[in-house]
């Protein structure tokens, strides 16, 4: 017999631009993380006839702000919920800048048993047509559909639903700031009826994990969590920077040129921080593209890592979870590649 219950969504509110606040409607300047979760709900029209919705305000930041103790606490309360009988799914309020890494941190921490669905605004709640109501609408409407549960965490924005691990924020401004540039999105919002693209869709499911959260960071405090540093690469780039980082971390992304490379002065400090037990992968600073192992550089004999589909910002969280759960070399640059 189907389940007629009505479903029981809890909604954890961190701040951000859907949260944002302006002084006049029509001013430029606002302030991020204004407005309370229940504030959020009540802006929303019918809201309430899509579910039962429990409130918890997690944090109220800018997501430029958003820190390893904020996702440590959105791990832990996230993993409670989603193993709580009487809560459905889970939506997660964040502002935009930082959206995908929370996105891709919470993908590799959670077990995905059931929907969580991550969204924000690119305009302020009190701004004229603010896309806040009605992603936030789309968001507790897909978390209500249990097949979500199967691509893991998933971000709203702009009717559009998105893989963790692909999902970029693209544009400074403007309300179609976020694509998946490696590959394609998960799906649309039809109204309140997710459209899910077949394809793409079934690729990711094909990873669902129903069980256990693949690394557990609820045992291990945010301090104590591997620091990993991103080097950006850029035209004449010198190896001070590398072996600044190196003295201070125990991972290293370059955020490289093309294929993920640099000057041979920042190689030759990638290959130093190497030698002093640093975890060095290379990513690309292009926005999208496969970096590929042994092509320009020896990675083979320089000891470095190849990232992958993964952009500079998810390299850095997977490479922190994973010295942080004490994975080998070779399981790390596997856990790379299967990204």
């Amino acid at each position: 017999m189907p389940d007629t219950r009505r479903k029981r969504i809890a909604l954890l509110a961190t701040g951000g631009t859907i949260a944002g606040a302006q002084s006049a409607t029509q001013a430029g300047r606002y302030t991020a993380g204004s407005l309370s979760a229940d504030d959020l709900i009540a802006a929303v029209p019918g809201l309430s006839a899509l579910a039962d919705l429990a409130c918890e305000q997690v944090a109220s930041v800018g997501s430029q702000n958003m820190t390893h103790a904020v996702w440590a606490t959105l791990a832990t309360r996230t993993t409670a919920l989603l193993t709580d009988p009487d809560i459905d799914g889970v939506v997660i309020t964040h502002g935009t800048d930082t959206l995908e890494e929370t996105a891709y941190f919470l993908s590799l921490t959670l077990p995905w048993c059931k929907p969580v669905v991550l969204v924000g605004a690119m305009r302020p709640a009190t701004a004229m047509s603010a896309d806040g109501p009605a992603n936030l609408y789309q968001a507790v409407a897909l978390a209500t559909t249990e097949h979500a549960a199967r691509f893991g965490p998933v971000v709203l924005m702009n009717d559009e639903i998105h893989a963790a691990h692909g999902v970029q924020k693209m544009a400074a401004a403007g309300v179609a700031a976020f694509a998946s540039p490696n590959g394609a999105r998960l799906g649309v919002m039809a109204g309140t009826q997710p459209i899910w693209a077949s394809q793409v869709a079934a690729s990711i499911e094909s990873a669902f994990v129903s069980t256990a959260a693949r690394i557990d960071v609820r045992q291990h405090a945010p301090h104590t969590w591997p620091r990993v540093e991103v080097i950006y690469a850029h035209a004449d780039a010198q190896g001070e920077a590398v072996d600044e980082a190196a003295a201070r971390s125990q991972g290293i992304v370059l955020a490289g040129v093309g294929g993920g490379y640099a000057t041979d002065a920042v190689m030759a400090g990638l290959e130093r921080a190497v030698a002093r037990g640093v975890v060095v992968v290379r990513a690309t600073r292009t926005g999208s593209g496969f970096v590929a192992r042994n092509i320009e550089v020896d990675d083979d004999a320089l000891g470095l890592m190849a990232a992958g589909w993964l952009n500079p910002a998810k390299a850095r969280i997977l490479l922190m979870l994973c010295l942080l759960a004490g994975h080998p070399p070779l399981a790390i640059q596997d856990a790379f590649l299967r990204a």
